[in-house]
């Protein structure tokens, strides 16, 4: 079936009427597990990396773009590093029966026990390839927007504010999730069809990032095999981004104030 907004529509339709509106909601608690230290060391490692390349408001534009992409870059990696196991086994639930798996950690004790500890990596590889463009793209589109954004406010008000408003971060992060995954988009595929691979029944796709990258390619083609699911993640990418931005940055203000507040 094709995706598209009509289809989506559909899709979320019939499986409320067949099996329950909390069903829409399946795997989520697996997706919280993972997504709770992937986007907590991401963002710590960003402001690490930001401190490290010396990152800073006085920066020459013409390093500073440069070092914006690399501290995203750096930020993306580390967090697949330390939690690509979560990734694999909340992959494995979403295309398995409920019943299979228990818990997220569950699964990754079944793959471990059944598959050996390599089935715990299987597509990292395209998935440290696909980080490097997702995040050194979104962090660099996050950031420039929002210098962006600081520089207008400042024309206006004749004051530099601190931080952006809730609305411009939710706006930056938007566009900078649409574009990241834009970018990495076809390395996202490789890597969920590696990681289910012996459950799809498609054991070339285990070989190399480049077979498989040609498999599907040469089976169903550029925009309904490398880009497939592309037009749902441009709704819920950029929704998800945004949240996760706006939510970070607020929550970095106000921890701040409550620091100064102590002190």
């Amino acid at each position: 079936m094709p995706f598209n907004v009509r289809n989506l529509t559909q899709f979320l339709k019939n499986t409320y009427q067949e099996q329950g509106f909390m069903c829409l909601w399946r795997g989520n608690t697996a997706t919280l597990a993972r997504i709770f230290p992937y986007a907590a060391i991401q963002y710590s490692a960003h402001d690490h990396y930001k401190y490290l390349l010396g990152i800073s408001s006085t920066s020459e534009i013409s390093h500073i773009r440069l070092r914006r992409f690399l501290a995203g870059v750096g930020a993306g990696t580390t967090s697949v590093i330390c939690t690509y196991p979560l990734d694999v086994a909340r992959a494995r639930m979403a295309v398995t029966t409920a019943s299979r798996y228990s818990s997220l950690f569950h699964a990754i004790r079944s793959l471990y026990m059944e598959e050996g500890l390599h089935s715990l990596y299987r597509g990292f590889q395209p998935a440290l390839l696909g980080i490097i463009p997702y995040a050194g793209t979104a962090f660099f589109t996050f950031e420039t927007l929002k210098e962006i954004c600081l520089d207008r406010n400042q024309e206006l008000t004749g004051k530099r504010p601190r931080k952006l408003r809730p609305l411009e971060n939710l706006c930056c992060g938007a566009v900078a999730g649409i574009l990241g995954q834009t970018a990495s988009y076809p390395l996202d595929i490789v890597r969920r069809r590696m990681q289910t691979a012996n459950i799809t029944g498609h054991p070339e796709y285990i070989e190399s990032v480049y077979k498989t990258l040609l498999f599907v390619y040469k089976d169903e083609g550029l925009i309904h095999g490398l880009y497939k699911g592309l037009s749902v993640n441009w709704i819920k990418g950029p929704v998800a981004s945004g949240i996760s931005f706006t939510v970070y940055h607020q929550l970095q203000h106000i921890l701040h104030q409550w620091i100064i507040t102590d002190e």
